[in-house]
């Protein structure tokens, strides 16, 4: 009996208590929306008024008036240039966020690796790749491997020469992973 499903349960509101509410809610949001309307309207006339002075064309000659049109005429300029500054700013920005959003969609895509296919190569074709014409002389690991050098030179010239085989194998790793990541 605990896993049989429980029947929805009815809600408190009724259907025509619920209606009333929204009408009520929406109205009052287009009260609100409307007050805020004027208000921004009323800031912008503020804001203007501000700004542009009213002008007193009364009483005012020809040379004056012509003037004024000159002065006006220099601000209309520099309001231009303004805007235009502000519109090639306005322009980079929105630019630079859609390179950023596609960087952005870029890195959170899945990216798939390629497969690396193996390669078989032997130590001596490693030396060889690794040194190019310097690499003349062949080496028998195994055999160095093998013995055991009990006199003291012949360990630190196995030493010497395993610590090169291992930065020469490393590099070659370091240009085999190069190659196939830019493949």
């Amino acid at each position: 009996m605990a896993d049989a499903p429980k029947p929805k349960e009815k809600s408190k509101i009724s259907s025509a208590r619920r209606l009333g509410l929204k009408i009520r809610l929406l109205t009052v949001a287009g009260q609100m929306l409307e007050v805020e309307t004027e208000e921004k309207k009323r800031e912008r006339e503020e804001a203007l008024a501000e700004r542009v002075p009213p002008l007193k064309l009364s009483g005012l000659s020809v040379d004056e008036l012509m003037d004024l049109c000159k002065d006006l005429h220099r601000k209309i300029d520099v309001v231009d240039e303004e805007r235009y500054d502000v519109g090639l700013k306005v322009t980079k920005n929105d630019k630079e966020c859609h390179e950023l959003g596609l960087k952005i969609i870029e890195l959170q895509s899945k990216f798939k690796k390629p497969s690396l296919k193996r390669v078989k190569i032997s130590a001596e074709m490693m030396l060889s790749v690794l040194l190019g014409s310097k690499h003349k002389e062949t080496i028998d690991f195994k055999s160095n491997l093998k013995t055991v050098k009990k006199a003291e030179e012949k360990v630190r010239l196995v030493h010497a020469q395993s610590v090169v085989l291992c930065q020469d194998v490393y590099l070659l790793l370091l240009i085999i992973l190069r190659y196939y990541h830019r493949q």
